[in-house]
């Protein structure tokens, strides 16, 4: 399982490693990728496993229990060491010459995808599709929980693996994978508008009720005979004016069928002369009473109004025109 001097034993690839960084050798390339540089020895070890290609590694730190995977990108590292990029080796919390352990494993194909840029600068980009998808030819598998990084425009951007399928490390090597995006770690969504309070005076207006207006009768305007305008104003009906109900009671005059009683001729005044709520009369006779004998009234009103006599009532009184004027 472990290296005697550099000889490898075991049915399966697995070894310790000292890991250092990219930048103790002259290949800047390997930042922009997951591969890392393994020693001649370990090609031998593998070829003589046939393992199935492409070739991917799992790689674990002992020491915090953090597990990651890769690819490899060429075997001309010193035996005993490897290079890997410095953003792996952050993820991993590794210092230069720290031991790593490295196993081949095989992962499944991805299918889906979803990742969480850093920063909403990514997002200001004028196509981070375009730039993700050749960003990641150079990845071979991703893990869920790394954070890999994006060079674009002399800038590094940071995004996280939030989750990966049909697994939480796949292979993403001649795959079609579905990628999806989270909201950046910094992004804040906008305040709503708070709606300004109205005062207790505004309040008290909205919530009192407007004063019903009165009824008011035959409101129109009134047109003569001649032509000319009337000036007659109706006056608003006063609840107080309506006649109220009078129970019927068995052998009741014919009076109180109206709902009232008949009433004295001098109790109220319609252009001076008495009328009963309910019936109209007209004539000369509107002010009797109808049990009363019409002789007997005739001289109840000469008693009244001793010498003054009534004008008759004469139709058809006015004057008269000829049509050829």
């Amino acid at each position: 399982m472990y290296f005697d001097g550099y000889g490898y034993r075991g049915t399966s690839f697995e070894q310790r490693y000292q890991c250092f960084s990219a930048s103790f050798i002259d290949k800047p390339h390997v930042e922009t990728g997951d591969r890392i540089i393994m020693p001649p020895s370990a090609l031998d070890r593998l070829a003589s496993l046939q393992i199935d290609y492409p070739m991917l590694f799992e790689f674990r730190n002992d020491a915090v229990e953090r597990v990651s995977h890769c690819g490899v990108l060429e075997f001309v590292a010193e035996e005993g060491m490897i290079y890997m990029p410095y953003w792996m080796m952050e993820n991993m919390l590794l210092q230069e010459g720290d031991l790593v352990h490295v196993k081949n494993v095989t992962l499944p194909k991805g299918t889906y995808v979803k990742l969480q840029p850093h920063t909403k600068d990514f997002l200001d980009i004028s196509n981070p599709k375009a730039i993700l998808e050749t960003t990641l030819r150079n990845f071979s598998c991703l893990t869920t929980g790394d954070s890999i990084m994006v060079a674009y425009n002399n800038k590094k951007y940071y995004i996280d693996i939030v989750e990966t399928r049909p697994s939480n490390a796949i292979s993403i090597i001649e795959t079609d994978c579905e990628v999806d995006f989270a909201p950046p770690l910094d992004y804040k969504e906008p305040e709503k508008p708070v709606a300004p309070t109205k005062g207790k005076e505004q309040v008290a207006e909205a919530i009192e009720p407007e004063a019903e207006p009165k009824f008011v009768a035959f409101t129109g305007t009134g047109r003569r005979l001649d032509g000319k305008s009337s000036n007659y104003q109706p006056q608003p009906i006063s609840s107080a004016a309506r006649p109220s109900d009078v129970k019927q009671s068995g052998g009741s005059s014919s009076s109180s069928r109206y709902g009232h009683s008949q009433q004295s001729a001098g109790s109220s005044s319609v252009n001076g002369t008495r009328r009963s709520h309910g019936k109209l009369v007209f004539g000369q006779n509107a002010h009797r009473n109808p049990n009363e004998n019409p002789k007997e009234a005739s001289k109840e009103s000469k008693q009244e109004q001793p010498g003054k006599e009534e004008p008759k009532f004469q139709a058809f009184s006015g004057k008269r025109y000829s049509l050829r004027g």
